[in-house]
Parts: structure tokens; C-alpha cells; sequence
């Protein structure tokens, strides 16, 4: 049988108020009463009403994580890294974590707006940010609270934790100049996406520290998926003269890069080189295992879920900014040029 407030009421003799007031922490209860309740609760295995009380908060306990995508990417072992760190901690700080999947554009924009006005969510954290996102502008303009794992132009403004692409790109360029490579390749991401462009500004930066312009014909958009890796890297073999390196912009691409490169009967790392970007798990047991700038997705997921806690509960007004250095976890797909 279901314990109620009133029956730990007519157990320790206070009234139900007093009863209710301790169990959800109100400061004008005396620390004394307050201890005798929560025991008596605790032996009465009294267990609260969560939709209840947070009704009686007006707040949801709830953060929003709805994935930009157009058709839903969990299998993307990136994504999962990120959904693992997000979903430890909030879990840890007693908050639920209600993930969605939209494709970018009006409906993605209507779904915050739904989730707002519904009282669904205490606040977003928000991903794979774009140079102009609307997301963000909405949600600044709606004051309401939010997180961001990335940057835009509006960046000043909100919190956020993000890796400096810029420079884990650098960090690829010299590592494939002092290899001897020249004729460098990329596959970059769409470059509406903010990390797609730091990380094709970081190359050609890097490329001409080096003294070396990375050929725009051998430049090519993929699509973040191993799909798509593997098709840009079997046009770019089609080439006359083909690179002797490969730049992917994430990890995915860089291992369809790898499968294609095979099936046309080259050895990575000796008769090509590939590097990625994320530090994907399976880069590391993949054959050859990938070399790649490595960013800690777990750790960032915790952190911009805890940035977001502080945000609902303590009302953080100064946006807080966290720039972490990556570094470079160099394996068996990159070799000296043949």
C-alpha cells in the first residue's frame, strides 16, 4: 500500500503541511522537525509524487537534446559518446533527458518553440551549431536557458564548451608535411556547420605555415557518415594524379575513406595516408587504425550538461566559455610518402 504525506503526518504528530514543507526542502521548517520526518519517511518507504511536486515548481526537471539530423544518427558512434555524457550527468544532477531527432530548417525551429510553450523542458543544450543559427537566436531572444557543445556568430552571448578545430587541423598539416606530403586532399563537411569551417580554415592555415596551398580541386563535401567518406575518397582515386594524403573533417568520413582506398588495392599508411578528426572509439581498432585529432565527446557532453544545470538553478547571467585544446593521437593510416 502506497505511503501518503498523511500518513507520516499521523506518525511523527505534525501537521501535513509541516509534513510536505520538510520533505520538499523549505527553509522554515527547523533542521530538527525536518530530520524526524525524513526519517520517518525513509522507514515508511514513503516515496513522493515526482509529477506532483514539480507541477508545484513549475519546472519539468527536464533538459532537451534534439539532434539535427535527417534521419536519426544514433548508431553514429559520435552522437553516442555525446548522448552517454550528457545522460550520466544529468542523471547525476536529477534531471531527465528528453533527446529528439529533427532535420534542420522550420520544423526543427517549431519543435523548440513546442517544447518551450509546453512546459517540456527547463533548457536545451544544443549541437552541431551552425555560423548563423536560428536555433540560438531564438533562444536568446526567448531568454530562455540553454547550453551549447560548439560556436556561431552569436557566441559572445551564451555558454558554451567547445574543441578548437583550428588547431587540431594545424596539428594534422604538420604532421603530413614533416610525412612529405604536398598533395594533400580534404573532405570537409557542409560548411554551414561552425566546426566544418574551423576546420577547413585551420588546414589551409597550417597548409601555409608549411608553404603549401591545399588545391581547391581536391577539395570535396561529404556528409559526416562512412557512406560518404568512402564516395569522396573513390572519386578523388579516379583523379589522374591522386593525393598521397587524406584529410577527413570527422572520424566516419576517414574510415569510408579508408574502405575505399582499399578496394582499389592500396595500402594505408604506405601507399596513402588518411587522418580524421573526433577520436571515435573504433578509429582505434579499425585496420589500420586511424590517425586523428582526438577530442574527449564524453567529457563535453558532461561538461556543457553541468554548464546547463548551473544555468537553470543558480540563473547564471555571464556566459561562461570553454575552449579545449585537442591533441593528435598519431597510428598506422599515416606514413612517410613512398
Amino acid at each position: 500500500m502506497k505511503v501518503r504525506i498523511k500518513d507520516i503526518a499521523k506518525k511523527v504528530g505534525f501537521s501535513i503541511t509541516t509534513v510536505s514543507r520538510a520533505l520538499n526542502g523549505y527553509d522554515d521548517v527547523s533542521p530538527e522537525t525536518k530530520s524526524l520526518i525524513l526519517q520517518a519517511a525513509k522507514e515508511m518507504g514513503y516515496s513522493p509524487n515526482t509529477l506532483a511536486q514539480r507541477l508545484q515548481k513549475q519546472q519539468s526537471d527536464t533538459i532537451g537534446l534534439v539532434l539535427p539530423t535527417f534521419s536519426p544518427r544514433f548508431s553514429d558512434p559520435y552522437f553516442s559518446e555525446l548522448l552517454a555524457g550528457i545522460g550520466n550527468k544529468s542523471a547525476e544532477l536529477g534531471y531527465d533527458l528528453l533527446v529528439s531527432t529533427r532535420a534542420p530548417g522550420p520544423q526543427e525551429d517549431a519543435y523548440y518553440k513546442k517544447l518551450i510553450e509546453g512546459g517540456r523542458v527547463d533548457g536545451f543544450i544544443v549541437v552541431r551549431t551552425r555560423i548563423r543559427d536560428s536555433r540560438i537566436k531564438y533562444l536568446l531572444e526567448r531568454n530562455f536557458p540553454f547550453s551549447v557543445f560548439g560556436r556561431s556568430e552569436d557566441s559572445d552571448h551564451y555558454s558554451y564548451v567547445d574543441e578548437d578545430g583550428y588547431y587540431g587541423m594545424q596539428l594534422i598539416a604538420d604532421h603530413l608535411v614533416d610525412l612529405g606530403h604536398q598533395r594533400i586532399a580534404f573532405i570537409t563537411p557542409d560548411l554551414g556547420f561552425t566546426f566544418a569551417d574551423e576546420r577547413y580554415r585551420g588546414l589551409v592555415a597550417g597548409l601555409q605555415k608549411r608553404g603549401i596551398t591545399l588545391n581547391e580541386t581536391l577539395i570535396m563535401q561529404g556528409d559526416l557518415t562512412q557512406r560518404g567518406g568512402y564516395e569522396c575518397c573513390e572519386a578523388l582515386l579516379k583523379r589522374s594524379e591522386i593525393p598521397t594524403a587524406i584529410v577527413a573533417g570527422n572520424d566516419l568520413m576517414a574510415l569510408g575513406a579508408i574502405s575505399a582506398a582499399q578496394d582499389k588495392g592500396l595500402q594505408v599508411g604506405t601507399d596513402i595516408s588518411i587522418t580524421g578528426f573526433d577520436g571515435i572509439p573504433m578509429g582505434e581498432y579499425f585496420h589500420p587504425p586511424l590517425t586523428t585529432v582526438n577530442q574527449p565527446v564524453y567529457k563535453i557532453g558532461a561538461m556543457v550538461c553541468n554548464m546547463l544545470v548551473k544555468i537553470i538553478k543558480d540563473k547564471v547571467e555571464v556566459p561562461e566559455h570553454i575552449l579545449l585544446k585537442p591533441d593528435l593521437l598519431i597510428r598506422n593510416s599515416t606514413g612517410e610518402v613512398r
